[in-house]
């Protein structure tokens, strides 16, 4: 425990020297908290903190040469000047530190711009990073809010035309530029600096007590066009690092409160990142909340993705805990009870907690989800049965019920992997960009190239890669569950085989504006094909669990059951080297309404079609030229079966339903 502080007031925020320093001692503690009244010191100012305690030392604990950033601050100031370098060591860093900078405590405006509060159901989010989306080359954004925050408003209607509900921005707390490979910069902002302050290189003003309203003003805009926000957010780890990493804040203030230690104080790390964040203690735990509560109540946010969140759920010696103090405490507290929760259900560890995630209101990126649909469409054997298992409400992993509504976050793709156009050309990683020798990013990604590895001119590959792209887009988007789509997957977006573009703020990293014809058709595949799970959305992600058979009683009006078929109808093929599904939604009065065909196999299939007495149309072939694979007006099918090229998907539905559909030209 610290046994003296010093509370410096600096002139202004590039002052290399304090202009006055206040001496706390233990007359200025009480218990775990030291206070100090300073009159005079009003909205603006810039501080910091040293620490003193018997634990100095260069490397790690208290190390009074550092000037420490208020972990509260919901503002920095000072970024010219500084140099993460000098927080190591023990040379003082007063000329190149961060500073808090004393703002106001605002509540976001709600009566004005109140949150949207879309249900799970009807939700789609859209995964995007601030400053990659908003520029580049063709960007449409305004060149002084190119890579911003109020950039993305500009962007906003490309957003509603698409459809999504929801965008989930990549961490947008302040985080060190700095903590990278030599010669290049952070970019996505997984080495959080602050868990109050916006990140200073999303703003248009260089006023550090603009920041907050700046983010007020895109979240206002997201509500005033339905959409909500959601903010990517690192609890788990801080950009401090292991024992040799800089002293910038929590590790000065006391290393062995925040982070996760063994009896010899080395630093236990289950985020791959030097540090774990012990939010199992009461005072850290009381941070975390007032993050929240930051961005929720003051900034207006609508819920929170928390990056490697199951780490959050360790207790003492990394132990996992049943009922987590955070998120009991989180669940608990009315000023976050309306707020959408979605984590990450593994970390680093080993520890993966999805079906049964310590917490009630929180929903599980759904990992199996992604793998068994990639390996479906890349024709994997031993994929059917798991397929079949992710299309129903992943019961299998859920103790044989289909997953609550609210519960999992279904998605083939995000920010961590291969971007979709990649998926479908890279048979592996090409990251040596990273400067980290490929070593970097994931090496299983059930990735195919369909023959060439990387771009083609080959138009047979680049149509059947197409294909592929509309297979898995359908899938996802006709599955139970909350989608998510990733920036720029709907123009066919690249990284060029790069799966881990965390260091690339260049054209790797950004959004693609410059879409050819092929980019466009696409875009124009998936933006109907959300407003058609919308307009399907009680069919295709009822908020009731749809059983395998009717119900014997039977004869209410509005009862679903499904069944499965293979190439005959009632006849699934689930062995081992089966490569095609079917599936029918039906109902006790009207009978069958959907039904979907998926073949991976390398041949063309015919399947049978259940009877549908209205008859049935067909809305969806993957295997058409575009603007016929999803047409506006769908087609009436008259024949009792359906034939289906090789790796394609069909969807027919009932005609009296296919008349109510109505999608975007």
């Amino acid at each position: 425990m610290a046994t003296r502080l010093d509370l410096l007031l600096f002139a202004h925020a590039q002052a290399s020297e304090p202009e006055q320093v206040i001496e706390l001692d233990l007359q200025h503690r009480s218990g775990d908290h030291w206070h100090v009244e300073v009159e005079g010191v009003g909205i603006g100012c810039c501080y910091g903190y040293r620490a003193f305690g018997p634990l100095q030392s260069g490397s790690h604990g208290f190390n009074p040469s550092k000037v420490l950033l208020d972990p509260c601050a919901r503002a920095i100031a000072g970024w010219p000047v500084y140099q993460r370098g000098s927080a190591v060591g023990a040379t003082p860093n007063t000329a190149s530190c961060l500073k808090g900078v004393v703002t106001e405590r605002d509540h976001f405006d709600f009566a004005s711009a109140p949150r949207p509060r879309h249900r799970w159901q009807k939700s789609v989010i859209y995964e995007l990073h601030v400053g990659g989306f908003t520029q580049g080359p063709g960007c449409q954004v305004s060149p002084e809010c190119q890579g911003t925050l109020l950039g993305l408003i500009e962007m906003l209607p490309a957003l509603q035309e698409l459809g999504v509900t929801a965008i989930e921005l990549l961490p947008v707390m302040a985080f060190d530029p700095q903590d990278a490979p030599a010669g290049r910069f952070n970019h996505w902002g997984y080495s959080p600096l602050s868990w109050m302050a916006p990140h200073p290189g999303y703003l248009v003003s260089d006023d550090p007590l603009q920041g907050r309203q700046e983010v007020r003003q895109l979240v206002a805009a997201c509500h005033r066009a339905n959409m909500e926000v959601l903010l990517d957010v690192v609890y788990n780890h801080t950009t401090e690092g292991s024992q040799a990493g800089p002293t910038l804040s929590w590790r000065g203030f006391g290393d062995s409160l925040y982070y996760h230690q063994n009896s010899r104080g080395d630093y236990l790390d289950v985020s791959g990142c030097g540090n774990s964040i012990a939010a199992n203690r009461p005072l850290v735990r009381r941070l975390i909340l007032e993050s929240l509560r930051c961005w929720a109540v003051e900034l207006g946010i609508d819920g929170f993705r928390f990056d490697l969140g199951i780490a959050l759920s360790r207790g003492e010696d990394l132990a996992p805990l049943e009922t987590p103090p955070l998120f009991e405490a989180m669940e608990a507290d009315p000023e976050l009870s309306d707020l959408k929760l979605v984590s990450e259900p593994w970390d680093c560890g080993g520890l993966y907690r999805m079906a049964d995630f310590p917490a009630r209101r929180v929903a599980s990126w759904n990992g199996r989800f992604r793998d068994d649909l990639r390996r479906f469409w890349k024709g994997d054997d031993r994929s059917v049965w798991p397929l079949g298992q992710r299309l129903s409400g992943n019961p299998d992993l859920f103790g044989g019920q289909p997953a609550p509504m609210g519960r999992t976050i279904t998605f083939l793709t995000a920010h961590d992997g291969f971007t979709l156009a990649d998926l479908v050309s890279f048979d592996r990683k090409h990251n040596l960009a990273n400067g980290e020798n490929d070593r970097d990013g994931d090496n299983h990604n059930n990735s195919w190239n369909h023959g060439v590895e990387g771009p083609s001119t080959d138009p047979a590959v680049n149509a059947l890669r197409d294909r592929q792209i509309r297979n898995l887009f359908s899938s996802l988007l006709l599955a139970p569950g909350v989608p998510m789509l990733l920036m720029g997957d709907e123009v066919r977006r690249s990284q060029g085989g790069n799966n881990n573009t965390w260091c690339q703020n260049n054209p790797l990293g950004w959004m693609h504006w410059q879409p050819d014809a092929r980019d466009l058709d696409l875009r124009r595949f998936v933006r109907r094909l959300i407003a058609l799970r919308q307009q399907l959305a009680s069919l295709i992600n009822p908020e009731h669990p749809v059983p395998d058979t009717p119900q014997r009683r039977g004869g209410e009006q509005g009862q679903l059951w499904r069944e499965w078929h293979g190439v005959e109808r009632h006849k699934p093929d689930w062995a081992s080297w089966s490569h095609c599904l079917a599936w029918s939604l039906h109902d006790a009065q009207h009978g069958p309404l959907l039904w979907c065909g998926m073949n991976a196999f390398y041949k063309a299939m015919h399947f049978d079609l259940p009877a549908a007495p209205a008859g049935w149309s067909r809305l969806i072939d993957t295997a058409l030229p575009a603007g016929s694979d999803l047409p506006q007006q769908p087609e009436l099918w008259l024949p009792a079966g359906i034939p289906l090229e090789s790796r394609s998907l069909i969807l027919m539905v009932a005609a009296p339903l296919a008349g109510t559909i109505n999608l975007p030209a």
